[in-house]
């Protein structure tokens, strides 16, 4: 058994979440986060708020840009596996400041995997999108598909670092799996995300903006099947592979916000606006490897995850209206995997 796992950016959505099962799993989890600004850090610490104490759980504020801070953690943990998910996130902000991007993503990528190289870590899993594959012409989506037509770049910044993690699995013989992630949804949720946004405004009575018409579709993916298709990835770690992690049933924007406005029970307030630049048309992912290689079988159908994340929704908007501000604000201290209501 794989005893001691490092996860960067794991006070993040997914990383929480992920920190919280492995160490439900018997696992020793070594968690780097910077805290940045790009969303209120606060949201970051309730994530962390039911492990912050556990006793096989160490946290270390960290940039992964700081390499030689890496190595420390490194050698102090001697971790067998990286699991890499810190990134500046997001297509649209990336527009704004793709130097940013290009700094955090990709440099900080090969910090992170020089560290290693140094450390004598040689097993990783790298966090990558469903946005590298572009406007691609074929659905669905696979792994064999050419990925050289980004059009943010957010994708183009995942793109290279896969291409990075592949070109270290032929240097030095890294284990690397790159898991495409397609939009992923539920509990714990960035505030700037879809649905996250969207729940905010429909329940505030405040106008929902959609880009476009509305038939833009994503292949959303609930949380619990991503941190099962990681720990998958992880039991089946050898050589380069790319998988993809989704649930083959895409769902179009006006369905999307239909589902939310029954989960709720309030209309929302429509606004129509033009497309946003960056934005792709369609995402949906050809599963058949992660199924056939890992055994990767998703779950939950869109409907069971938005109930799921209203659920925790309302419990988090009731906990920071019953306490005081910044102090052990969510309740959502539940392991993952175990229902929210």
């Amino acid at each position: 058994m794989i005893n001691n796992v490092l996860i960067t950016g794991g006070a993040g959505f997914i990383g929480s979440h992920l920190c919280e099962f492995l160490l439900g799993k018997g696992y020793n989890v070594i968690c780097i986060d910077n805290f940045n600004s790009f969303y209120d850090p606060e949201i970051k610490i309730r994530n962390l708020s039911g492990i912050i104490d556990h006793e096989r759980f160490s946290l270390y504020k960290i940039d992964i840009r700081d390499k030689k801070e890496l190595i420390k953690v490194f050698d102090s943990h001697k971790p067998k596996i990286i699991i890499h998910m810190a990134a500046m996130p997001g297509v649209r902000p990336s527009l704004e400041n793709p130097s940013l991007y290009s700094d955090v993503n990709i440099n900080g990528t090969q910090c992170v995997l020089e560290a290693m190289r140094i450390s004598g870590t040689s097993n990783m899993i790298f966090s990558s999108s469903s946005s590298v594959y572009g406007n691609n012409s074929k659905i669905p989506f696979s792994e064999s598909d050419i990925a050289d037509d980004q059009i943010s770049p957010y994708a183009y910044t995942k793109r290279a670092g896969e291409l990075m993690c592949r070109m270290y699995n032929n240097l030095y013989g890294f284990n690397i799996s790159c898991l495409r992630f397609f939009t992923v949804f539920g509990p714990r949720q960035r505030p700037d995300l879809a649905i996250n946004k969207f729940a905010d405004k429909i329940i505030q009575k405040e106008q929902v903006e959609i880009f476009g018409s509305g038939n833009t579709y994503r292949d959303y993916t609930f949380i619990y099947d991503i941190i099962n298709g990681i720990y998958l990835s992880m039991i089946h770690l050898k050589g380069f592979n790319i998988y993809n992690l989704g649930e083959e049933n895409p769902v179009d924007l006006n369905e999307m916000i239909n589902t939310l406005e029954e989960a709720i029970g309030i209309k929302a307030i429509k606004k129509y606006l033009p497309y946003q630049q960056g934005d792709v048309d369609r995402t949906l992912a050809d599963i058949s490897k992660a199924r056939s290689e890992l055994g990767y079988n998703p779950s939950f159908s869109f409907r069971e995850g938005i109930d799921q994340f209203i659920c925790w929704k309302r419990k988090q908007r009731n906990s920071i209206s019953e306490s005081n501000p910044g102090k052990n604000i969510s309740k959502n201290t539940l392991p993952a995997f175990q229902a929210w209501c």
